[in-house]
């Protein structure tokens, strides 16, 4: 990326004999919405403090607009931070607390006062600048704790799961909040996340980790249509799982045997004839009726079973249902035009080339 504002080369670090991460190469470009997303222990976090100089990588450099920071402290980085419990002096008001760090930095009074201004509108905390927090809530916490990442005007701002501790439907709307303040000053941003639902509604590229390397880095609607890895198709986006094994491959097919079930599935990368695969499809990909009407088998997968439950979501609803070999399935779908019942026989069904397959 030749516009790119910050450079990771081959960047590790070890705790004792544990590798948190792994020879990391990634690019970032100015205005990006970027998302580190994985589970917890798969050195996220240990990759943003990386970036932000709170730890010193084992290996590897780190280059910010241009200039290698590896070895320099946070406060020489020129980049700002947003934390998890979002770290505000409980003593200071809101408007000391997002001044603090051109404080620190020794600018003017005035042009603190106008930085102040500016930031204030920009979080919509306009007449709120003399409250404590304690006096605040938790959403005008978390825009003071952004507007302090922010006023310094930084090369790039680093967050760190700064939702996990708002309610669900404060954590929607500063989903919303956050992605506009991005766009709105195209600073870049690369948020810590193990939600996928965070990472897919803000990012614009969202690289997943597990065991402290990259499984796959790509555009949002790539990672969840097109996952690269078994492990990727089933931390983002809910799906069911089929282990079997491979029996022939055929152009951009393969048929694999479930249980003594032939499957028709996208052909795995270096699947050979014989080797034990995984296949994923999404919830959403699937369909479920009460009779085959006919299908091609060529176009179509399914398997009959028994539905046992129906969990109401609103506009949707998941049909658990029960396959003849006992195992569950689960089916998402509107729940308009469907009045299945519990305890009916049904079929679940669904194209050939959804999905993704894996050798394992």
């Amino acid at each position: 990326m030749p516009g790119a504002i910050l450079r990771l080369q081959s960047v590790t670090k070890r705790f004792g004999t544990v590798t948190a991460v792994d020879r990391i190469d990634l690019a970032i470009e100015r205005g990006e919405f970027f998302a580190l997303l994985g589970p917890s222990g798969s050195g996220k976090t240990t990759m943003l403090r990386l970036i932000a100089g709170l730890e010193q990588p084992d290996e590897g450099s780190v280059v910010i607009d241009g200039r290698d920071v590896t070895a320099l402290p946070p406060y020489a980085r020129h980049i700002g931070m947003v934390f998890q419990n979002f770290l505000l002096f409980p003593h200071k008001t809101a408007g000391e607390n997002i001044v603090f760090p051109l404080r620190m930095q020794r600018l003017a009074r005035a042009e603190r006062d106008e930085r102040l201004a500016w930031a204030l509108k920009l979080m919509r905390l306009d007449g709120l600048a003399d409250r404590y927090p304690n006096e605040m809530s938790g959403g005008q916490q978390q825009r003071v704790a952004l507007a302090r990442g922010l006023i310094s005007r930084p090369a790039l701002l680093l967050l760190d799961e700064p939702l996990a501790n708002l309610d669900r439907e404060l954590r929607s709307e500063m989903e919303v909040e956050i992605r506009r303040y991005q766009k709105e000053l195209q600073i870049p941003f690369i948020y810590v996340t193990h939600n996928q639902e965070e990472a897919l509604t803000m990012s614009d590229r969202i690289a997943v980790m597990h065991n402290g390397a990259f499984e796959q880095i790509g555009a949002k609607t790539e990672i969840y249509t097109n996952p690269a890895t078994a492990f990727v198709a089933g931390f983002v986006g809910h799906a069911n799982r089929f282990e079997g094994r491979l029996l022939e491959l055929s152009g951009s097919m393969a048929r694999m045997d479930w249980k003594g079930t032939t499957m028709l599935v996208p052909k795995p990368r270096d699947g050979r004839p014989g080797g034990a695969v995984q296949y994923a499809i999404k919830y959403e990909d699937l369909e479920v009726t009460r009779g085959v009407n006919g299908f091609d088998p060529a176009d179509r997968n399914w398997l009959a079973g028994t539905l046992r439950d129906v969990i109401f979501k609103g506009q949707t609803a998941n049909y658990i249902v029960v396959l003849t070999d006992g195992s569950e399935i689960i089916v998402s779908s509107a729940t308009h035009g469907l009045d299945l019942q519990p305890s009916e026989a049904v079929v679940v069904h669904w194209p050939v080339a959804r999905g993704a397959c894996f050798q394992v």
